[in-house]
């Protein structure tokens, strides 16, 4: 029997359950693998908080819905969500899908805790409803940046399909390189093959390709393609997204898949927090967990704390996030208000830049820091 939802900001006094919504890519389009890990950090956190009491007695739940990468399905899931009392919202992967999800959440007065998405502009306006744990992709992408310069990478080309994540991704790239001399030369790769993207970095004289496209297609035969090409022998192959993060690139490239750097969200050394979490991590997906087990593990984390502290209530919820102070599996997990940034931000999220090593692609080097 599914007990009915009690209206948000009227707490229930019959030890029901405190519901969290979570937003989660679990079929295609959407990046599965990502979705899979985030799914077992979120339940992972689940399962220790009620091992601990739950919510002041009462057990936390969590409602997942499947986005797909759909900004409409998830708009329609957070109505939904809303309908079925949940407390808060959490989750979600990709950026444009997160941002869709946030302004919903920001018309309902729902508060959604983003888990990965790192569109600076995760809404059209400011708003006190929304809180991130992602770095925003400036900060992000301008470490990335720095580490191309470093690498002596100057003349960078961008295999880029067209979505406001993409395009932004470019335009961060491009400004802040060109203010330290560099060069981005932007291939559409709605017209352009795997092999011609090949003859454009001859043309013109790249010595870095970065992939600002989906995973598999078409990352996946552009890789190929560079690869078994001698003319490119020495270019480097990037990937500031995080496409090779996940066993499937591994699986489906081989050793073509590494010696590609991307960006990934941890720090050099994970807190005693961090390397229990890792271990029960690794024991539930039979893998090596990503950073994106490890920011839905956190998210949960920051949540019971909060709900703990205020109960329900969505508005308290909301006016809470500035005093979080929640030790997190990479570090202290505090928001602020950060310059370009319309929600509530992690300011100091860890970034690495790393690829898989080509020796052993099963084993990452940090390349850079940031």
């Amino acid at each position: 029997m599914n007990t009915p939802p009690s209206p948000p900001g009227v707490e229930p006094t019959d030890g029901s359950a405190v519901r969290i919504g979570a937003l989660v890519p679990l079929t295609r389009p959407g990046w599965v693998e990502a979705g899979r890990h985030l799914l077992a950090g979120l339940e992972l956190a689940v399962r220790e908080v009620n091992d601990a009491g739950g919510i002041v007695g009462r057990p936390l739940e969590l409602v997942v819905r499947d986005t797909a990468a759909d900004p409409e399905r998830a708009a329609a899931a957070v109505d939904e969500l809303a309908r079925l009392g949940v407390a808060a919202l959490a989750g979600e992967y990709h950026s444009v899908v997160a941002r869709a999800a946030a302004a919903r959440a920001d018309a309902l007065g729902l508060p959604f805790l983003c888990s990965s998405a790192v569109l600076d502009a995760l809404t059209e306006q400011p708003t006190e409803w929304i809180a991130r744990l992602a770095p925003p992709q400036s900060r992000g992408w301008q470490i990335y940046a720095d580490f191309l310069l470093s690498a002596g990478h100057s003349r960078i080309a961008v295999a880029a399909q067209p979505s406001v994540y993409w395009a932004s991704g470019a335009r961060i790239l491009r400004d802040y390189l060109a203010a330290r001399g560099g060069t981005v030369i932007e291939l559409d790769m709605r017209t352009l093959t795997p092999t011609a993207v090949c003859d454009e970095l001859v043309d013109n004289r790249a010595t870095a390709l970065l992939l600002l496209v989906g995973h598999p297609e078409p990352a996946v035969p552009i890789v190929k393609a560079v690869r078994r090409d001698q003319r490119l022998a020495e270019i480097m192959i990037g990937a500031p997204a995080g496409q090779p993060e996940f066993a499937e690139w591994a699986a489906l490239l081989g050793d073509d898949g590494a010696a590609i750097p991307f960006l990934r969200y941890l720090p050099e050394r994970l807190s005693p927090l961090g390397v229990r979490v890792e271990t029960a991590l690794r024991e539930r997906l039979a893998e090596a967990p990503s950073f994106v087990a490890f920011e839905g593990y956190d998210t949960v984390a920051v949540l019971a704390d909060v709900l703990r502290a205020h109960g329900a209530d969505r508005a308290r919820i909301a006016e809470f996030w500035p005093r979080v102070a929640v030790e997190g599996t990479r570090g202290q997990i505090q928001f602020s208000c950060t310059p370009g940034v319309s929600v509530w931000q992690w300011a100091w999220a860890p970034i690495q830049v790393v690829d898989r090593d080509p020796a052993e692609p099963g084993r990452f080097r940090v390349l850079h820091a940031g």
